[in-house]
């Protein structure tokens, strides 16, 4: 009994401490603000939160002009919401087509293989039996700025600025509306220094009180750049793990020079397109291009060191590989079954050989 109520104990403790963690996680989920964009600041209204769960950005680079076709994938309670990137030259902002995605993923999807194997594993019969058939669960204003230009795009507002001084870019934006934290302005040096622009975007529901949930509209950010960057270092002040998506189309394979302080960029499809076709087309100019899609992960954010400037490799294809397993089956039969059933019975019949064979000898006189 004694045991018994000690396993009990133990168990309630178990349980308690899991469901304070939770609680705990659900709180700093609420506290910990959200700045989380790849390649810019997304700041929200005052007293307001929104986070990022995933960015995908599309880029076609043709040796000397680049283009990004921004996707974010938004939560959180605001309102309305601001967002700031650095580009190294003058910019043409527009509305992107939401079919490219579609289209890189389909054009990017991975190969899948049936793998088989012989003996049976935890969710095969005969583990199986009893288990019932439940589901089972799923497998993350100064004078030293300039206003280049400024216009309505769908849901937003889009200004193109200079800056010759990063704390007069902060006036500026808090001035028109634009909330941005004290700590992300010494993060704009670095480009103030190299005289980069900047593009700032005002974003807001279609419909009043409407709050910023799921897929936005993409944006389409065009500039001249005599290399390949994917602004990045303003994500230092991201509170949450970053996942990058990027998809590059460009004369010949591309890849990041480093990790930039995240996990090793991971190749997920490398392929020539000779004839590209719809918004893919759109994006290339209708040019042949070299199709690189790239994943990374920043687990801890404020180890971004710079932005992502990208090299030509060695054009290698490369297509992911997605396997399921299944077991052996003969028929509907699995072949473990079979092979160790028909042993079985071999051997039985072996004994019933031996045995009517012994009865088959005359007993000695």
């Amino acid at each position: 009994m004694r045991g018994t109520h000690t396993t009990r104990t133990a168990l309630r403790a178990r349980i308690l401490t899991t469901l304070l963690a939770l609680l705990a996680l659900q709180l700093g989920s609420l506290v910990a603000p959200a700045w989380a964009c790849g390649c810019g600041a997304m700041i929200p209204d005052e007293d307001r939160r929104i986070g990022v769960d995933r960015e995908e950005s599309a880029v076609h680079w043709d040796g000397r002009n680049e283009t990004v076709v921004m996707r974010f994938r938004v939560h959180g309670d605001a309102l309305r919401a601001a967002w700031i990137m650095p580009v190294p030259s003058r910019a043409d902002v527009t509305l992107g087509d939401p079919e490219l995605f579609d289209e890189i993923e389909e054009l990017a999807a991975p190969e899948r293989r049936v793998r088989t194997y012989f003996w049976p594993r935890e969710d095969d019969w005969p583990f199986t039996a009893g288990r019932g058939d439940g589901a089972s669960a799923g497998a993350l204003p100064g004078g030293s700025v300039g206003v280049v230009g400024r216009e309505r795009l769908g849901p937003f507002d889009v200004a193109r600025l200079t800056a010759t001084d990063p704390d007069a870019l902060g006036d500026w934006l808090r001035a028109n509306g634009f909330e941005l934290p004290d700590r992300l302005t010494p993060e704009l040096a670095p480009y103030v220094e190299r005289k980069w622009e900047y593009v700032a975007v005002r974003l807001a529901p279609e419909k009043r009180g409407e709050r910023l949930y799921g897929e936005l509209t993409p944006l389409r950010i065009s500039f001249a750049s005599p290399e390949l960057v994917y602004p990045m270092r303003l994500s230092r002040l991201a509170a949450t793990p970053q996942t990058l998506g990027l998809s590059i189309l460009a004369a010949h394979r591309m890849e990041p020079r480093t990790a930039i302080g995240g996990e090793r960029p991971e190749v997920t499809f490398s392929g020539r397109l000779d004839r590209p076709e719809g918004a893919v087309a759109a994006l290339t100019g209708g040019a042949p291009a070299h199709l690189t899609v790239l994943e990374q992960r920043f687990p801890v954010p404020s180890r971004i060191s710079g932005d992502h400037v990208l090299r030509t490799v060695a054009d290698t294809p490369y297509r992911q590989v997605v396997y399921r397993d299944r077991i052996l089956t003969a028929g509907d039969v699995p072949v473990w079954l079979l092979v160790t059933g028909g042993g079985a019975a071999a051997a039985l019949t072996a004994v019933l050989l031996t045995v009517r064979a012994r009865r088959r000898v005359p007993s000695p006189a």
